[in-house]
């Protein structure tokens, strides 16, 4: 049998938002990290905190900003080929 379906609010306790986000932050680091091993796949994620402080994984042999101009470009492309 599976989990009930739980309602997604804001928390309003600011201790507890911030754990919250700790423990998600890193369970979906480590989902990014195994679709890039299992998959082959070049993954890049940016989590924004509510502080507006970046959290960034990429693949170590890439920067972030090479990731950033590859998906610039492929999002041209797609705008000229229609």
């Amino acid at each position: 049998m599976g989990r009930g379906k739980v309602e997604l609010k804001m928390i309003e306790n600011k201790i507890n938002r911030q754990v919250t986000f700790a423990k998600r932050r890193k369970g979906l680091l480590k989902k990014a990290h195994e679709l890039s091993v299992l998959c082959d796949a070049e993954v890049a994620l940016i989590i924004f905190s509510n502080r507006g402080k970046p959290v960034v994984l990429t693949e170590l042999y890439k920067l972030t900003e090479e990731i950033i101009k590859e998906m610039l470009e492929y999002k041209n492309m797609l705008m000229w080929s229609c």
